[in-house]
C-alpha cells in the first residue's frame, strides 16, 4: 500500500507543479484530474507520452485518471457533455496505460428518486462505460460521495445489481461514511471485490453539536486530514489488506485548517505508518 495525491487542489497550476511537489514532498502516486480544459490532463488535448514521461521521470505513477462529471445531469446538453468527457477519460486511461478511471454516479435530479436514477440513467450508461473500459483492462471506480446516486449501501447494492460488471467497483473514501453512521469496516469486507482506488480523508464529528441539533443539517461534522479525524486508520488499513487491496491511500484534501502543501505532507506523515 503507497500514499498519493488528488492532483485536484492544484487546480490552478500546471501539472510540471504539481509533479514537482508530489517527487519532493515523497508521495508515490498521482489521482490525476482531467476533464475538458483540466490544467493537469485536458482530454481534448494531451500528449500521453509527454505526461507519463513526465511523472515517472519523477519517480511517481499515475494511480488513476479522475473525470468527476454529473453524469445524470437534469439538463441533458449538460448530461451528454459530462458522458462525453468520461469517454474521453476512458480513451486517455487507454493511451497512458493508466488501469483505473475515477468517477462519481451522478447526481439524483429534481423529482427523481436514487433509486430510479440509479436503474434508469446511471446503469444503462455505466453498463456501456465499462464494456469499453473492459476492453482495455481499466477499471472504472466511483467515489461513493454521499451527494451521490450511491448515498448508502443499500444504493451500491442496487449498482452493482443493474451494472454488475466485474470491472466497475468504488473509489472508496470512508469519510463519507462514518458521518453518516455507516460502518466503513464493514463495507469493506462486503464491497471487498469492488475496491478497486481509495480516498484518504476523514471526518471530525462535533459531538456537541450533534446532540443540539441532530445530523440533519451537516453542522456536526467536517472533512479532515488523515489523522485528525474519527476514522481508525490503522484498523482500516490492516482491513483494506486482510480482503485483498494493497493499492493507493489517495489523499483527497479538503480541509480548512490547513494550507493545501502543509495538509497533504501532514497526511503522508501520518499515513506512511500504515504503509
Amino acid at each position: 500500500m503507497h500514499v498519493g495525491i488528488l492532483t485536484a487542489p492544484f487546480g490552478k497550476d500546471d501539472l510540471k507543479t504539481v509533479v514537482k511537489f508530489a517527487s519532493e514532498a515523497g508521495f508515490a502516486s498521482l489521482e490525476l484530474a482531467c476533464r475538458p480544459g483540466c490544467a493537469h490532463l485536458d482530454v481534448n488535448d494531451y500528449d500521453a507520452a509527454k505526461v507519463t514521461g513526465m511523472v515517472s521521470e519523477a519517480g511517481l505513477e499515475i494511480s488513476s485518471l479522475a473525470c468527476y462529471v454529473d453524469i445524470t445531469h437534469a439538463d441533458p446538453q449538460e448530461r451528454q457533455a459530462n458522458r462525453d468527457a468520461l469517454k474521453l477519460a476512458l480513451e486517455a486511461c487507454a493511451a497512458m496505460e493508466v488501469d483505473t478511471l475515477c468517477c462519481i454516479a451522478g447526481l439524483p435530479p429534481d423529482g427523481k428518486s436514487r433509486e430510479e436514477v440509479i436503474q434508469e440513467d446511471a446503469s444503462p450508461f455505466f453498463n456501456e462505460l465499462c464494456r469499453d473500459a473492459a476492453g482495455h483492462g481499466i477499471n472504472v471506480a466511483m467515489e461513493n460521495w454521499f451527494a451521490t446516486n450511491i448515498q448508502h449501501l443499500g444504493h451500491w447494492d442496487l449498482i452493482f445489481e443493474t451494472c454488475p460488471a466485474q470491472n466497475f467497483g468504488l473509489n472508496y473514501d470512508p469519510s463519507h461514511l462514518v458521518w453518516m453512521g455507516i460502518d466503513y469496516l464493514y463495507a469493506v469486507e462486503k464491497f471487498a471485490d469492488r475496491i478497486f482506488h481509495t480516498h484518504a480523508k476523514d471526518a471530525e464529528i462535533r459531538e456537541h453539536v450533534l446532540r443540539y441539533r441532530g445530523n440533519q443539517d451537516h453542522e456536526h461534522w467536517r472533512y479532515v486530514i488523515p489523522g485528525y479525524g474519527v476514522i481508525d486508520w490503522g484498523e482500516y488499513a490492516a482491513r483494506l489488506r486482510d480482503n485483498g487491496y494493497d493499492g493507493v491511500l489517495s489523499i483527497e484534501h479538503e480541509d480548512r485548517a490547513f494550507g493545501r502543501e502543509e495538509g497533504f505532507i501532514k497526511g503522508l506523515r501520518y499515513l506512511q505508518q500504515f504503509c
